[in-house]
């Protein structure tokens, strides 16, 4: 219930206070998205924290001059791989095995077929599937966030090749997917705050098939 009534309270803050999250709620928020869950537990994407006010102010002018990149407390910058390979199946599979104690090989019938249903299908699709793991990822932090009595702007509009520069995520093998600001509402400034909620209708939205 308490998660329900989080996400009634919930909605993307369009102007924020500049006041910093305690690094505890931050934590909570981070920790929700290691633990999402992800395809074949690949977890193909990393996430960038960014509270660095010269950073802030670099990527605002790329992501529409939105006023939550600078006004936030963090920057989360979901960034997924740019495309699959057998190595990097394997590095996470290794892993995995070394955490769970098992030897390597328990996974190589299933790293085998994994790679062979990826390989044909390409660097559009690798990239795709990757961004869409990230996804999972960020929806995990933004139910979090409300958990905490954190807002959470989702921020889809911004230029990912820009954003891939300021950060360095080419050379990490990565791309930006898309963008979470953490911060506080500005209530006296955000026209959006006071606005009902809005979302379709149960009997609109979910259709059960007996």
């Amino acid at each position: 219930m308490e998660l329900l009534k989080g996400l009634h309270w919930r909605y993307a803050a369009k102007r924020m206070t500049g006041e910093t999250i305690p690094q505890d709620k931050l934590d909570y928020i981070l920790e929700a998205a290691r633990l999402a869950p992800s395809s074949s537990g690949l977890q193909p994407y990393e996430i960038f924290v960014v509270s660095n006010q010269e950073t802030l102010e670099k990527i605002r002018p790329i992501a529409w001059n939105q006023a939550q990149i600078t006004e936030c407390s963090h920057l989360l910058v979901f960034a997924s791989w740019d495309g699959y390979s057998h190595e990097k199946i394997t590095t996470v599979f290794n892993e995995m095995m070394d955490a769970r104690e098992l030897p390597h090989s328990t996974m190589d019938d299933y790293k085998q077929t994994l790679w062979g249903l990826y390989e044909p299908l390409r660097e559009t699709w690798h990239q795709q599937h990757a961004a869409k793991q990230a996804y999972i990822s960020f929806a995990m932090a933004i139910a979090a966030a409300a958990e905490q009595k954190v807002d959470a702007t989702p921020i889809e509009g911004f230029e990912p090749e820009k954003l891939d520069e300021i950060l360095g995520l080419r050379e990490k093998g990565l791309k930006s997917a898309v963008i979470l600001a953490l911060g506080y509402r500005d209530a006296e400034n955000d026209w959006n705050v006071n606005l009902k909620k809005y979302r379709k209708e149960k009997e609109e939205f979910i259709h059960e098939i007996k």
